[in-house]
């Protein structure tokens, strides 16, 4: 059974627009295997298509110049519409010039590209295709598709009913925190395949997008980042302390953790604030975008018992979750913490309101002392308390402090 991924229907609307449809994400996420889907929805319908890969030793020479993968093009289609597929631009050098060339000689195809997210990949990308694509980005499995798939989408219309009824669903829930969703992951069943994959899904990352796509030659400092990072999802990171650490300099460090993030291995989230001299400003927070390569990272990959083991994890799931609601909404989502320690996991920033979220792994929240001086300084609508089940609005003040299921926030 395939796995469906919700980006597959944006991606339909997209096919027929002139733009560049760009499939980005990390190693692995399943974007070949998305072009292949798309691909085979072409051809039942009687469209004309032709997929090339740059991992193709066979394709490689029609990438030497735009004319000839133009001449390749005319030799498949004519001047007929078409449906052209690259896979793995990324080994592309000035990836971004060469596309636009394509792009702007009006030819009669339309392009879908993917990339795994080379740093200078994607940054010329954006400079060189402005007007020209519409960037797609394709992340792990998320809890909704991996929830639906193991379902065997009995309950997609009903997720949250699932989830709230059937004792398996918690199961499935601790499944997801130890193992994440790099599908490869998710499709094997025993435990030992599972840490397989996902050290060669780590190995290759490490080995080709960073030493071979970016040049770094640390590796044993960038992998030992990873994993420091990985114990510190949740709390301030000094970059000072990192370089000490991994005993490198200060500007390697700050490059390195760019990279993590331009290759989609971590999330940054910066501060939330109205009043910079009150609150601590400009020192990040990191999550990772995979629950499994972060466990995998620090040495707990399957090793996740009970929920009580998971404070920090659920906090950069619902991290994921928030992503995911708010994504291309122009929702900003930052963190909150005083001089005096007070503190709240998300502010969820609507432009013209705020909601804080904090982040409870346990049936049993508590409505927190910083959560209550938040809501004293800004006077908010309403607070979202997400944890593992329990659901009840209080008020606190003029504010509607809902405590929401995890489930009830997926997108």
């Amino acid at each position: 059974m395939l796995i469906k991924r919700y980006i597959f229907q944006e991606l339909i609307e997209h096919l027929y627009k002139k733009e560049i449809s760009f499939i980005v994400g990390p190693r692995q996420a399943g974007k070949t295997t998305l072009m292949n889907i798309l691909q085979d929805y072409l051809n039942k319908k009687g469209e004309k298509t032709l997929f090339l890969s740059l991992d193709f030793e066979r394709d490689m020479p029609h990438f030497k110049t735009q004319l000839d993968l133009v001449q390749r093009l005319k030799l498949e289609f004519g001047n007929k519409k078409g449906y052209v597929f690259i896979d793995e631009i990324q080994r592309k050098e000035n990836a971004g010039f060469f596309l636009k060339g394509l792009y702007d000689m009006n030819l009669p195809y339309k392009f879908i590209v993917s990339g795994s997210g080379g740093v200078d990949l994607k940054e010329k990308i954006k400079e060189s295709l402005i007007g020209r694509k519409r960037i797609f980005e394709l992340n792990t499995l998320s809890l909704k598709e991996f929830l639906n798939f193991k379902t065997e989408y009995k309950y997609e219309e009903m997720l949250n009913e699932y989830l709230k009824i059937d004792q398996q669903a918690m199961n499935l829930f601790m499944e997801y925190m130890n193992f994440g969703g790099y599908p490869r992951v998710v499709l094997e069943e025993t435990l030992h395949e599972k840490k397989m994959i996902i050290d060669e899904i780590f190995r290759s990352y490490i080995e080709k997008d960073i030493s071979f796509l970016l040049k770094i030659e640390k590796i044993g400092v960038f992998s030992n980042l990873i994993k420091i990072l990985s114990s510190q999802i949740g709390n301030l990171v000094n970059f000072n302390e990192l370089s000490t650490t991994v005993g490198a300099s200060l500007q390697t460090i700050k490059n390195y953790i760019y990279y993590a993030e331009k290759t989609f291995v971590i999330r940054r989230i910066t501060p939330f604030f109205r009043n910079i001299r009150k609150e601590i400003s400009k020192t990040p927070i990191f999550y990772f975008n995979d629950l499994g390569l972060r466990n995998y990272a620090i040495g707990l990959f399957g090793k996740l018992t009970e929920t009580f083991q998971a404070g920090f994890l659920f906090q950069n799931l619902i991290y994921n979750l928030l992503i995911d609601k708010f994504a291309r909404t122009g929702v900003t989502i930052h963190y909150w913490r005083t001089k005096d320690k007070a503190e709240v996991d998300f502010i969820v920033d609507l432009k013209d309101r705020i909601i804080p979220v904090e982040a409870k792994c346990t049936r049993f929240p508590k409505i927190e002392r910083s959560l209550k001086s938040f809501i004293a300084k800004y006077k908010t609508e309403e607070a979202w308390i997400v944890n593992l089940g329990f659901k009840e609005t209080v008020k606190v003040d003029n504010t509607s402090v809902k405590f929401l299921p995890f489930w009830e926030i997926i997108e």
